[in-house]
């Protein structure tokens, strides 16, 4: 009898902590009426997007439900309101491309912008390159933004508004893979790729 006791305490005891563990190694989803830190990390990319425009306040309501179906409709997600792994994976990616075209392309024209969100969507879906725009973002020595350190600064609402455009079928690099400024480009190799045209300082390539 006290054997099947103990036993019986070490299964109940083994299931608490699975339990306990289970949300370190999975990530919940967050949905209407959820509140809580993990709440307003949402919120505060939302924010920082245009999409929800209120304050970040830890609690999931209708507001927040709303700007996250608009987020998941503008990036080809089901658009259910509910920020699960692939929305918030979605999140980082975008901001990963708006931090980019932030640090290469401020103070070009909103078109010159969304031209470099196209080429790296251009690259995303190329199979040439990686298919994942951080994958694509970071690779070596392919955008000087990250490697000055540039890609850490805060994108602006018009770096992000120029990767929505891009996603949403604007391209005006015209299916261009690379580009680089002609002034200050040390690569020998990138001279070498057919020119299409420049916007701005940017010179757009195949």
């Amino acid at each position: 009898m006290l054997k099947s006791l103990l036993t019986l305490i070490a299964a109940l005891c083994t299931a608490v902590i699975l339990t306990a563990a289970q949300p370190q190694s999975a990530e919940a989803a967050l949905q209407q009426e959820d509140r809580g830190e993990a709440v307003v990390e949402l919120q505060q990319k939302l924010i920082k997007m245009d999409y929800l425009h209120s304050e970040a306040t830890g609690y999931y309501g209708p507001l927040t439900n709303e700007a996250v179906q608009n987020f998941q409709r503008d990036f080809n997600l089901a658009a259910d309101g509910v920020a699960g792994p692939a929305t918030m994976h979605k999140l980082n990616e975008v901001e990963a491309a708006a931090r980019t075209v932030h640090g290469e392309a401020r103070g070009e024209s909103f078109e010159g912008q969304v031209a470099v969100a196209g080429v790296i969507k251009n690259r995303v879906n190329s199979s040439e390159f990686p298919s994942a725009i951080s994958e694509v973002v970071h690779q070596q020595r392919q955008f000087t933004a990250v490697d000055d350190g540039q890609y850490y600064l805060q994108p602006d609402a018009s770096s992000y508004q120029a990767v929505k455009e891009a996603w949403q079928g604007w391209d005006p690099s015209q299916g261009a893979l690379y580009y680089y400024n002609a002034a200050t480009a040390t690569s020998e190799w990138i001279f070498t790729r057919p020119v299409k045209f420049s916007i701005g300082k940017h010179t757009f390539a195949d």
